[in-house]
């Protein structure tokens, strides 16, 4: 299900994310604190790889790069900037540890037309339209919301907060986050996603 690829973005957003949230006070809060983050980010990620096989499709999930600066082609960076694995560590820096980015991987999607020609007719499906994009997208952010209400519930809570907080950053709709890929594919659903996203971090931050 992950390739070499993955595993090592995976691996290295981990690691990142454990080090800026923790900031490794004690070993056992830095090897906690990677342990609940390599599962929320399992959790996001398998959840779109499942909704990605139903649409017919597959995904490849990779760390976050900024192309562009500019709205105009010609503002880019000679290389990627990855933006992914500098962002955690620029935002801790400056807030003194209050905030740290969480929305460090993204994915690119392609069709599988073999799969869908047999079951929907040929040519039928064989591209993915923003909708369906957004409804990948939309499944990650739908399970960490999930884990998070279950993670309050046997008394995790900074699991909670975790999936409360990967999902708020990853909804907002820039670049090539998942926010912006439901936002484009399906912006009723993005509001309706956005509003329970807001109530989650209110409650991660008053209550939990």
């Amino acid at each position: 299900m992950l390739n070499k690829k993955e595993i090592i973005a995976i691996i290295v957003i981990t690691l990142i994310l454990g080090f800026t949230i923790s900031l490794i006070k004690t070993l056992e809060i830095f090897l906690y604190t990677l342990g609940a983050i390599f599962l929320v980010l399992i959790i996001n990620i398998v959840t779109k790889k499942v909704m990605s096989f139903y649409l017919d499709s597959e995904i490849e999930i990779k760390l976050w790069e900024i192309k562009q600066y500019g709205f105009k082609a010609h503002k880019s960076f000679k290389k990627p900037f990855p933006a992914g694995a500098f962002l955690p560590i620029i935002t801790t820096a400056f807030t003194f540890g209050y905030i740290t980015w969480m929305a460090s991987l993204v994915f690119d999607m392609k069709p599988k037309v073999y799969r869908a020609a047999k079951r929907h007719g040929l040519y039928t499906f064989s591209e993915m339209t923003e909708n369906h994009i957004g409804l990948i997208a939309s499944a990650g952010i739908l399970a960490n919301l999930a884990f998070a209400i279950i993670g309050y519930l046997i008394n995790f809570p900074e699991f909670a907060k975790l999936n409360i907080y990967y999902a708020f950053f990853n909804m907002l709709p820039i670049s090539d986050l998942d926010g912006n890929k439901i936002f484009f594919g399906n912006l009723i659903l993005w509001s309706f996603l956005a509003s329970i996203v807001l109530i989650g971090l209110f409650s991660a931050i008053f209550i939990i």
